[in-house]
């Protein structure tokens, strides 16, 4: 259940849900998403689900993790750097990483970051900085990003993200409560101009950092 067929056979499913981006998919392709989760759900890794990995976490549906960053590489602008927001298992962390000169994730669960960060090493990505942190802070001794990707869900568009965007940077995350929607943010000379993605399900965007 972890081998190279079932990958391609999620890429698959992925195709035939209007995943087009090449680069992503070969990504996905290649990154072992059943190292990311407990070994005893490795034999469900590669269905097109979310999954929990403890600390009431997930690690995201490959689906939505595909159509985030499609969505971010689609700019008019090559981006360079990118801030996660949400570090969780790393598994999107990895595929950023596979496509992005520089991935900076924060995380506010250490036991989540440092098992990360582990699982980075075992499969030798060097292109990433981690840090413990709230999420609504973003990173602001790296900024500015090109780009920006959430995988927590805000109440509201936490503004010290768009300003922590370079112009021209995109920003993708989900808002809302109970009812969230995924929005694409582009930073414009004359304001951000927003875009509805569908709806989503993820966990909420929390204050403070747990140890």
């Amino acid at each position: 259940m972890t081998s190279q067929r079932t990958r391609n056979r999620l890429v698959e499913r992925l195709i035939e849900k209007g995943v087009q981006d090449g680069s992503v998919l070969d990504a996905i392709r290649v990154v072992p998403r059943h190292l990311f989760i407990d070994e005893a759900m490795a034999s469900r890794a590669y269905e097109d689900t979310a999954l929990p990995i403890g600390y009431g976490q997930t690690i995201s549906q490959p689906w939505v993790v595909a159509k985030m960053t499609q969505w971010l590489m689609s700019g008019q602008q090559s981006i360079n750097n990118v801030l996660e927001i949400g570090t969780g298992s790393g598994y999107q962390t990895a595929i950023l990483s596979l496509l992005i000169d520089k991935v900076y994730s924060v995380e506010r669960i250490q036991p989540l970051s440092e098992r990360a960060i582990s699982t980075m090493a075992k499969l030798e990505l060097d292109n990433i900085e981690f840090s413990l942190s709230d999420g609504h802070w973003g990173w602001a001794e790296k900024a500015p990003f090109d780009a920006i990707i959430s995988a927590a869900s805000p109440a509201e568009l936490p503004m010290e993200l768009i300003n922590q965007l370079k112009m021209g940077g995109r920003l993708v995350m989900p808002i809302g409560e109970s009812h969230q929607l995924l929005y694409g943010f582009e930073k414009t000379p004359t304001g951000v101009v927003k875009t509805c993605l569908g709806e989503v399900m993820f966990v909420p965007m929390k204050q403070g950092v747990e140890v």
